[in-house]
């Protein structure tokens, strides 16, 4: 996760900084987006088949494929060229965090202590550290591309990963499970579970309202007030704007760890967990579109708009933090033992859908009509993902 958000950072700040388009830049993303959700989809039939310790093994090396491959990128060639190769390799990348992901939240169904309801506090702690660190890794990039540059911050990147890789394969502990005895056939992938499926669509609205935004949105509008074009300048901003995702991104993960006190302990029903989950959706929505009010005021860049979006979109982030948390809470609730990697597959699979979905629609709203647009955007996907929560049912 620390490599997955410092390589984000890297290519979005780098070929903003040479004078791509908000929609070109999204479009560097598109595959990486496109790929989670082929390999959400397959990654647990993969995992009821070879076990999840190979799909974990297979996504850190994947990692490390993708950082050397980008490595390779030469400034000479055209920009339709270096489109399509970074959306390659964006795309390897995709499947290599996504196989990690999947394994590692499948596992705390697995590994996590049975009956004593402390299932909730584990989903929180992993999920809340995984954030922490991809937070780092938004800092981690925009730092090494001040200081040493596109190609040697890939290097060092791979050089870390591949160190991972080694201590993963000599130290991973035994626990994890090797093929499922009822892996179902490749048809399987929908869970007959309404709540499941519900949950996912949910999961997918959520993720978009957040990704309209974040992905090119913000870090593009921040560029443009913070950056002077001289090359000190745009160093400067790449250090701001990475610290201030990086700030988000680890204060998310840390409400995350914390929401199952902030919503009533682990002893609660999962009855009273899904009317919260309701509850907290809905919490959402008034966010973005009182933002986008803002923007549409102010007519432009200002400090006070500024220092406001700063304000909103760490609100935004306590309230999604807290959301966020409990579906993964949810969707480890809801299945069961004997399918949950197709479960948890298919639920992230939703949930690159909604990434996929968010990263089309920041560059394409930004380029149309700036922020407000942007962030209305965001709004209307909180509306719905509000929607599908509503439908939620507490019992299967």
């Amino acid at each position: 996760m620390l490599s997955d958000g410092a390589l984000r950072m890297l290519v979005l700040l780098h070929f903003n900084a040479l004078g791509f388009s908000p929609v070109q830049l999204a479009w560097l993303f598109l595959l990486y987006e496109v790929a989670g959700i082929a390999t959400n989809l397959a990654a647990g039939w993969l995992a009821a088949r070879f076990g999840l310790a190979a799909t974990l093994h297979a996504g850190l090396s994947l990692q490390i494929a993708a950082l050397i491959a980008l490595s390779q990128l030469d400034p000479a060639w055209a920009i339709a060229a270096s489109v399509a190769f970074v959306m390659a390799v964006q795309g390897v990348s995709g499947v290599a965090k996504d196989l990690a992901k999947m394994s590692s939240k499948s596992a705390v169904k697995l590994l996590a202590p049975a009956g004593d309801g402390s299932l909730f506090r584990w989903v929180a702690l992993l999920t809340g550290s995984k954030n922490a660190v991809k937070g780092a890794g938004f800092f981690l990039g925009a730092a090494l591309l001040a200081i040493a540059g596109f190609q040697p911050a890939l290097w060092t990147m791979a050089a870390v990963l591949a160190a991972i890789l080694l201590a993963v394969l000599l130290f991973l502990p035994k626990g994890l499970p090797g093929r499922m005895k009822s892996a179902e056939g490749w048809g399987g992938w929908r869970s007959p579970d309404a709540r499941i499926n519900r949950l996912s669509l949910a999961r997918l609205f959520l993720f978009g309202a957040r990704d309209v935004w974040f992905v090119v949105g913000i870090p593009v509008y921040f560029q443009a007030v913070l950056s002077d074009g001289t090359p000190d300048g745009r160093r400067a901003a790449f250090f701001l704007i990475g610290g201030f995702l990086a700030l988000w991104i680890i204060a998310y993960g840390a409400v995350q760890a914390m929401a199952p006190r902030i919503l009533g302990g682990k002893a609660q029903a999962l009855t009273a967990t899904t009317q919260k989950a309701t509850l907290w959706s809905g919490l959402l929505v008034p966010i973005p579109f009182a933002l986008a009010a803002l923007a549409l005021w102010a007519g432009g860049p200002a400090p006070w708009l500024t220092a406001t979006l700063i304000a909103g979109l760490l609100a935004f982030g306590f309230v999604f933090a807290v959301n966020s948390s409990v579906h993964s809470y949810l969707i480890l609730a809801f299945g069961s033992a004997d399918r949950i990697t197709r479960d948890v597959g298919f639920y992230y699979m939703a949930n690159a859908a909604g990434r996929l979905l968010g990263t089309l629609l920041s560059g394409l709203s930004y380029q149309w009509g700036g922020l407000p647009a942007c962030l209305a955007t965001a709004g209307l996907m909180a509306l719905a993902a509000w929607l599908a929560t509503r439908r939620l049912p507490a019992s299967a």
